[in-house]
């Protein structure tokens, strides 16, 4: 059978069609990088206009990809929760429509479980139960993965999400946006060891995350605590230290923390998802710190760690279990796992 899934949590608008054996017959997924470039950060009425300009024509052309026609579609899946409350309407909107004109189940999933199943789909095997960290531009968050479809949250940011904290951080270095990349660009002529930045809850027992100190150390450290706000500083080693070292704290804390998550829990598997898992020298860390704790780690490809529409095949283990989303699904935007 052949499902189709919807995601418009933020700014990207992806469509994903694969079947109940999870295969992905079509991916796709159209950037709002350039709209939001100038503004430094994701505008959420722009993003959701986007969206609808958008997303219909994605359907059409993931539909000629998979070489399907729309009534080839057995089941409509769409992540509802959590996100921007106006872009998350849009492809829930969409969804519902579809799956009334088609006749068809509907199915709603959770984004952040969702960026965990990316594992499961890269892996092309089981992986749980696990350790799971979610690292977005929204959200830094652990949970204890006991099936596909049972989270508890072990911790979170207080403040900032690792992705958040890099936009902001790359704003202050005038590097662009989005900020994670940019950043991770510029760290790599820099010394990770040139500033000592603060770490949060680094040696706390605490399964918490909390960055908004750190950004605050960077802006001190670029213009003294007298000043707010300042120019950006010029291309050169000055500016790489700083990415560097700020990308390195960053790291040290998520790579702790999941250390820390392991060994509560006693479980053998870390997976790793959302968009700051695409840093290339956080992967290297953290299949260091899976090796040193006998743990086996699951971290998917690029194309999967960002928001995207093939991770909504998380959906395929809520239609097994025959969990049907009601017609009046509406967005959650503030919606989480429960804790323990």
């Amino acid at each position: 059978m052949n499902f189709l899934a919807i995601e418009t949590s933020c700014d990207e608008t992806s469509v994903a069609i694969f079947t109940e054996a999870l295969e992905v017959r079509a991916h796709l997924v159209a950037s709002q990088t350039d709209l939001h470039a100038r503004f430094r950060g994701v505008v959420p009425e722009v993003a959701a206009r986007a969206h609808l300009q958008r997303l219909l024509p994605l359907i059409d052309e993931a539909l000629r990809t998979a070489g399907l026609r729309v009534n080839d579609i057995g089941c409509v899946a769409v992540l509802n929760t959590p996100g921007l409350v106006g872009a998350l309407l849009v492809g829930v909107s969409a969804a519902k429509m579809l799956a009334v004109a088609l006749e068809v189940p509907l199915v709603a999933a959770n984004h952040l479980e969702a960026h965990i199943y990316a594992c499961r789909l890269a892996a092309g095997r089981d992986i749980f139960p696990c350790v799971g960290l979610v690292v977005s531009g929204g959200h830094t968050s652990l949970f204890r993965c006991r099936s596909a479809l049972d989270f508890e949250l072990l911790g979170g940011t207080i403040d900032d999400a690792a992705g958040e904290a890099f936009d902001k951080v790359a704003a202050l270095l005038g590097l662009g946006f989005p900020g994670g990349p940019a950043v991770e660009r510029e760290a790599r002529g820099g010394d990770p060891t040139a500033h000592a930045f603060p770490r949060a809850f680094w040696h706390d027992d605490r399964l918490s995350f909390s960055f908004s100190g750190l950004k605050t150390a960077v802006l001190y450290a670029l213009h003294g605590k007298n000043v707010a706000e300042g120019p950006p500083p010029p291309p050169g080693k000055a500016r790489a230290d700083l990415a560097a070292s700020f990308q390195q704290a960053v790291i040290d804390v998520l790579v702790a923390k999941c250390r820390q998550a392991l060994r509560r829990t006693g479980l053998e598997r870390l997976a790793v998802g959302g968009g700051v898992a695409a840093n290339q020298t956080l992967r290297v860390q953290l299949e260091k710190m899976a090796r040193e704790c006998s743990a086996e780690l699951f971290i998917p490809p690029l194309t999967l760690c960002t928001d995207n529409a093939a991770m909504a095949a998380i959906a395929v283990e809520k239609w097994r279990r025959g969990d049907f989303a009601p017609l009046d699904l509406d967005a959650e935007p503030t919606y989480l796992p429960r804790r323990p």
